[in-house]
């Protein structure tokens, strides 16, 4: 006995794929939105992350070779080795930041660092967009000794 089961396969109907394609779009709208909406504070947290990562580096820095880098050194001292001030004697071949290059802020300018700094061991510092102390919103300055 030949069996003839049919199994009706119905795939999606077109509105169902309508109703599909326009939730997808109304998402991809507000999602959209909120990411492109903050691109300045994406860049501040950056900032941030950034330095964050050069503090572990110079903290590293200074246990190998007991003191932080001078200002007049600063944070190219974690690339290369000093040739001023107090030259490391146990400097980390390779250096202490993985890229081998000092990062920049988001905004393409160069972290301020001092040390001894005027609120700590050292400051690092990014000016924010406009590249100057001060400033609110999008100009305002990040600071090491401010960072949670």
């Amino acid at each position: 006995m030949i069996s003839n089961n049919r199994h009706d396969n119905h795939g999606f109907t077109l509105i169902e794929l309508m109703v599909v394609i326009i939730i997808l779009g109304i998402l991809a709208t507000y999602i959209g939105a909120r990411i492109m909406g903050t691109p300045e504070e994406a860049k501040q947290v950056k900032a941030k992350v950034d330095i964050a990562a050069l503090e572990t580096a110079l903290k590293m820095y200074k246990l190998d070779n007991g003191v932080y880098p001078s200002t007049e050194q600063g944070l190219q001292a974690l690339v290369e080795t000093p040739e001023t001030g107090t030259v490391p004697t146990k400097w980390r071949e390779g250096g202490y930041l993985e890229k081998s290059k000092v990062p920049r802020d988001p905004w393409g300018n160069d972290f301020v660092y001092l040390s001894p700094g005027l609120n700590g061991d050292f400051d690092i510092i990014s000016y924010g967009a406009d590249g100057v102390p001060g400033g609110e919103g999008q100009n305002k300055d990040i600071n090491n000794w401010e960072i949670e």
